[in-house]
């Protein structure tokens, strides 16, 4: 069986662990029943960990209850840069495996319900996992003129890393600015000309984050000095999002890549679409 999912960017600022976007980079999985175990890959990523421990591997072994398949897995989205790979391979391989659930096991697999839910439904989601519930996911409404400079720095940056930097409390003032900004957001995500630019404003998480990247808080800055609607953290990092519209990304984009030159920061920047599909399977 063949599963196709789209890379997510989670937060998109205030959004901390609830919100995520799909956007337009795929990891494909296909699983084949065999008479033994065998991994091909291909695209970012390939060659790491091509045995029984990759992660698409792992998660295809516990839905069959086996390892007696032919694994193939090819991925456009790159590994630790905050663009939701490992919730992406996970959702992708459990599908791929014919899982009942695969935003269940993969939000266990990899921790974050936003990311998942971002790859299976596609668009914009809101998610959590409820003791009550389970995981929950909804899309949101998103506006068809958004686009996404993505830029990605070939530095990497582990979710574990950039979450031991978190307090285990924050200030009531900073909870309740991020409430507020919040849902101005996903008022702007859903329909551009009611974006205001404090709603991508975050307290909880980039601030304790920036120290970790050098360049975090001046490339978002110049995200937004060249046009960009709103900047931030996509995830966990080390990528950084300017929220633009089809009439500002071209600045964008040039401003990042300058910025990138000038910085000596090696990377690549894109300009993405969101994916509206999700999860394919065939």
């Amino acid at each position: 069986m063949f599963a196709r999912v789209p890379a997510s960017s989670a937060n998109l600022g205030p959004g901390f662990d609830v919100l995520a976007v799909a956007l337009e980079l795929y990891v494909e999985v296909s699983v084949e029943l065999a008479d033994s175990f065998s991994i091909t890959s291909e695209g970012c990523g390939a060659g790491r960990f091509d045995d029984e421990r990759h992660l698409a591997a792992v998660v295809a072994a516990q839905v069959l209850g086996h390892s007696n398949f032919a694994l193939h897995v090819n991925s456009s989205i790159p590994l630790s840069r905050g663009l939701g790979s490992s919730a992406a391979l996970a959702l992708a391989a459990a599908a791929a495996a014919g899982a009942r659930d695969p935003l269940a096991i993969a939000t266990k697999v990899d921790g974050h319900a936003e990311n998942a839910a971002a790859s299976l439904l596609g668009g914009l989601v809101a998610a959590s996992v409820s003791e009550r519930d389970g995981v929950i996911a909804r899309s949101l409404p998103l506006d068809e003129a958004w686009r996404y400079v993505v830029v990605i720095p070939d530095q990497e940056l582990a979710t574990a890393d950039a979450r031991r930097v978190l307090p285990a409390t924050v200030p009531f003032a900073d909870a309740v600015h991020n409430l507020n900004s919040l849902g101005l957001l996903i008022a702007g995500m859903a329909d551009h000309r009611n974006f205001v630019a404090s709603a991508m404003d975050d307290r909880l998480h980039q601030p304790y984050r920036m120290e970790l990247l050098a360049f975090a808080r001046p490339l978002l800055g110049a995200l937004r000095e060249a046009g960009a609607s709103g900047s931030c953290w996509s995830g966990a990092g080390s990528t950084m999002l300017g929220l633009s519209t089809e009439s500002t990304a071209g600045r964008v984009s040039e401003a990042a890549k300058a910025f990138l030159v000038a910085h000596d920061v090696p990377g690549t920047v894109l300009t993405l679409e969101a994916d509206r599909t999700g999860l394919v399977t065939r």
